[in-house]
């Protein structure tokens, strides 16, 4: 059973069948790596791809399809659940009983929730079923610790411009599947272009060039551009790229780099974040990494926040800017950030550590007579240099910032 697709689409007429022509993932199904071995014996194992859109994952799905002889099933996460499995296992209980493996395709998989999955995993452990799972989304975070355990992940990489490049150059030069018969000229920047602003996807290179390939029968750079009307740039808000660009803005102002600090800022702005949600980073960042080296960094990051709440974008991308340089210009300390954690291990550890009872109030009569707030030494009364135990018995002596 062959992987469904649009073979109207340019990009899926020109989908590999066969590994000699995939591209872009030399190291799990390079020759002689375990995968290629384990497609071409027939003998494949569950497994899961795991990579940014565009990388291959489907493709590769679709080239075992092409060579198993397995029944090869394909669903999605996102319009399939727990009525399709049982249909699934029905149908694979029967292929059990005639000697035939059954291999299910489960595309997004990490959109189904833990019952869908867990519905799943039996039917796996007994290999009633062999599952190919793909997702662009982290399996460590998105499927179940049981399921994952019994599949082996293989990662695929974001495809780099000179694959691209070949991936584009078949598509116009080939006559059966590509554009080859319609005689289109792209010159060799317009390749380069596309190329560099498909950001490793080549479903995006593909549907771009068959766009430009509608408008003109001779590509140049800039028709590429005008087919691109919005930004393709690779951002899930909601996705791991999210965590990982925010995680690389904090790191270039933790370590004082203003040109990578202001380079992940705009490609968070570019890709539709809601500037909002990088001021109240920024204004973590302040305490976390800057703390009492600077206490005006506070006062600044919220000073942003205030006017990108005012402005909004795209004028607000220029005061996030002044804020990021700031903050990756500042001298750091992240002393009050460890003393906070060490206090709160403190908390953790002995728990509810009762109130010594010189420092506690005494507003009743009970409370005076059980020695609450006796001996208690009022600061103004000493200059602010008496001597006195502010914390309890247990943690007397700590020292939490240095």
């Amino acid at each position: 059973m062959a992987i469904k697709t649009n073979n109207n689409l340019l990009a899926d007429k020109m989908r590999p069948d066969k590994l000699e022509e995939f591209l872009g993932q030399e190291e799990i199904v390079g020759e002689g790596k375990l995968l290629r071995q384990a497609i071409e014996s027939d003998n494949l194992p569950s497994i899961i791809f795991w990579g940014p859109p565009g990388s291959g994952k489907t493709t590769l799905a679709y080239i075992i399809a092409q060579k198993t002889k397995s029944d090869f099933i394909q669903i999605s996460a996102v319009t399939s659940g727990v009525k399709d499995l049982r249909a699934i296992i029905t149908r694979a209980e029967e292929n059990k009983r005639l000697g035939r493996k059954t291999i299910l395709f489960l595309d997004e998989i990490h959109r189904w929730n833990k019952a869908q999955q867990d519905a799943l995993l039996p039917h796996i452990e007994q290999g009633m079923i062999i599952l190919i799972g793909a997702t662009t989304e982290n399996p460590s975070f998105e499927v179940r610790g049981a399921l994952l355990s019994r599949c082996r992940v293989f990662v695929l990489k974001q495809l780099d411009v000179g694959h691209l490049k070949k991936i584009i150059k078949r598509a116009i030069s080939d006559k059966d599947k590509g554009l080859g018969k319609q005689k289109i000229k792209i010159n060799n920047g317009a390749i380069n272009v596309l190329a560099r602003m498909s950001n490793g996807d080549g479903r995006v290179a593909l549907n771009i060039l068959e766009y430009a390939g509608a408008q003109s029968r001779d590509i140049n750079e800039k028709i590429i551009k005008e087919a691109f009307q919005k930004s393709h740039l690779l951002y899930d808000k909601n996705g791991e790229e999210h965590y990982n660009i925010i995680s690389a803005l904090h790191k270039s102002m933790r370590g004082s780099d203003v040109n990578a600090a202001l380079y992940w800022l705009a490609r968070m702005l570019a890709g539709g974040e809601d500037p909002l949600y990088i001021a109240r980073r920024i204004i973590r960042f302040a305490s976390e990494d800057i703390g009492l080296a600077n206490s005006r960094a506070l006062e600044q990051a919220v000073a942003a926040f205030n006017a990108c709440s005012f402005l909004g974008m795209p004028e607000c991308n220029v005061i996030l800017a002044q804020v990021v340089v700031y903050m990756a210009k500042c001298k750091k300390s992240n002393g009050l950030y460890c003393a906070y954690n060490q206090a709160a291990a403190d908390v953790a550890e002995y728990g509810n550590l009762p109130v010594p009872l010189h420092i506690r109030n005494a507003p009743t009569k009970l409370m005076k007579d059980l020695n609450y707030g006796k001996d208690y030494k009022y600061s103004p009364d000493y200059n602010y240099k008496e001597k006195q135990e502010y914390l309890p018995k247990e943690l007397q002596g700590r020292k939490y910032l240095k």
